[in-house]
């Protein structure tokens, strides 16, 4: 377990792969990453969203912040039909019930994934800055998708061509909760400042059910 400086940043960490659930969410803490030496990777990866015209809204988004910034951007595959079957049963759960959590380890998985395609040793989430979230659901989530990674590591290789002095770790979760420091306010500046679409549902057709 790597110690944590003050400011809640693994000593070691100078990049990460941020899953990033929307630009509104990403803007502070993507600022927050690169004043305190952490250079982040955008995964979009978010099958979750219904339907199709919403998701490409908000990942046109992710992606102009991004850019505007100078820092790489990946976009994953929109596969609703396989999110659905991933949570399928859980349909009528509540929100922050079993469903979101689900929903959080199918995502995170794939970040963790994509985070030791890459070669990248952390990863983390834009989810935990959400006060709508539960922390506890996302951080589990996180850990599960971690050790995930660490099983199918032992199993086999991480890379086509490993080479036996230059080992590919499994990369680790950083739990962090995003809605401290004054991030939350600073996330609504940024807002407004890039004008970003502001979304008025979590995303999935089932959390959209319970505004409309």
């Amino acid at each position: 377990m790597q110690r944590k400086s003050v400011f809640g940043k693994p000593e070691d960490c100078n990049e990460v792969l941020l899953h990033a659930c929307c630009a509104p969410c990403s803007s502070a803490i993507v600022e927050w990453l690169l004043n305190n030496g952490v250079r982040p990777t955008i995964f979009y990866y978010n099958p979750n969203i219904y339907p199709r015209e919403e998701y490409d809204i908000r990942k046109n988004e992710s992606k102009r912040h991004a850019e505007s910034l100078g820092i790489q951007w990946i976009d994953g595959d929109y596969d609703h039909e396989g999110w659905l079957q991933g949570v399928c049963g859980l349909e009528n759960q509540p929100e922050r019930g079993l469903r979101c959590e689900q929903c959080f380890i199918l995502r995170l998985t794939a970040t963790a994934r994509k985070a030791a395609e890459l070669g990248i040793p952390y990863f983390a989430t834009t989810l935990a800055s959400s006060r709508w979230k539960s922390l506890e659901q996302i951080n589990r989530a996180g850990l599960i998708a971690q050790e995930t990674l660490k099983t199918e590591s032992d199993i086999s290789p991480l890379t086509p061509h490993p080479s036996p002095l230059t080992p590919h770790p499994s990369p680790l979760f950083w739990p962090q909760n995003w809605r401290k420091g004054g991030l939350q306010e600073r996330r609504n500046q940024l807002l407004k400042e890039y004008g970003f679409y502001n979304q008025l549902y979590c995303g999935c057709e089932f959390s959209r059910s319970d505004i409309w």
